[in-house]
């Protein structure tokens, strides 16, 4: 089944008792696409590729054109960034005390992202990081909200992949209650390790549909070679996040890494939450 367009996700918006006060198209440099505005805060979304550099049999380089992606294989998914205003690093999140604002906004940019990301027919599966302060002020059932709301809209929650923050994948019995519950709720599951070690555990607790770590924690430790190891074993995917240079990258394709994400494969990098 074909999603709905942007427009046509907005226009249902307008009828929803909380995303239709926040969620209007752009204009301008915006200009259809769906943006969001909260107090004085206007939100956007940002889309950072997760590529598949198994799907080529030689060796990549970055050297002669980090614009060209397609050359790094096929897309896994996107990692979804909220950019705002201006796209200065400002973080409204960080600003809120309340709880209950805390859940409305991290449920306001989820629904922004998967209405830009399934609107325009984007392929691959979306991946949304969840507030860790969030985990804590919902009590039980959670992806049960996002879950309906995707639903009532046309969207496949099964195409989205919840991020656990790390301080979520510390606690193995947190661990294993939220990656039960969101999959319930039809979605996939994505832990952040704090640590190599983490991994160790993972499967203890929760069935994880993927597993993200620190590109540039990793390569430091030494524990790449680790870690790809343990999680073939395990047979969940390892992405390694926040790749920032051509060393880096390189340096992850001596141990047959397959799953990389981070702001050297963006020619045009945004600061985002």
């Amino acid at each position: 089944m074909i999603a709905p367009t942007v427009p046509e996700l907005v226009s249902k918006a307008a009828t929803h008792p909380f995303l239709g006060a926040h969620i209007a198209l752009g204009d301008r440099e915006q200009g259809g696409v769906a943006v969001a505005q909260y107090h004085d805060v206007t939100l956007a979304s940002a889309y950072e590729p997760i590529f598949d550099v198994g799907t080529h049999s030689f060796p990549q380089t970055l050297s002669a054109s980090p614009e060209s992606a397609e050359r790094f294989g096929d897309e896994l998914g996107m990692q979804a960034l909220t950019l705002v205003g201006d796209r200065t690093s400002y973080d409204p999140f960080a600003q809120i005390d309340e709880d209950r604002e805390l859940v409305e906004l991290d449920r306001l940019s989820r629904a922004l992202h998967a209405f830009n990301f399934f609107g325009a027919q984007r392929p691959g599966l979306l991946f949304l990081r969840v507030h860790e302060r969030l985990l804590k002020s919902v009590k039980y059932d959670h992806g049960l909200h996002f879950s309906s709301v995707l639903i009532d809209f046309g969207l496949n929650p099964s195409r989205i992949v919840i991020e656990l923050p790390e301080a979520a994948v510390a606690h193995k019995t947190f661990l294993g209650y939220l990656t039960k519950s969101y999959q319930h709720y039809g979605f996939k599951v994505a832990g952040n390790l704090p640590n190599a070690g983490q991994i160790m555990s993972v499967s203890d607790m929760a069935r994880l549909d993927f597993i993200k770590m620190d590109a540039g924690a990793a390569l430091r430790d030494s524990v790449v070679k680790h870690l790809v190891g343990y999680a073939g074993r395990l047979r969940i995917p390892l992405i390694f996040s926040h790749v920032v240079d051509e060393a880096q990258f390189d340096a992850l394709q001596q141990f047959d890494v397959r799953f990389v994400q981070g702001p050297v494969f963006d020619a045009h990098p945004a600061n985002s939450r």
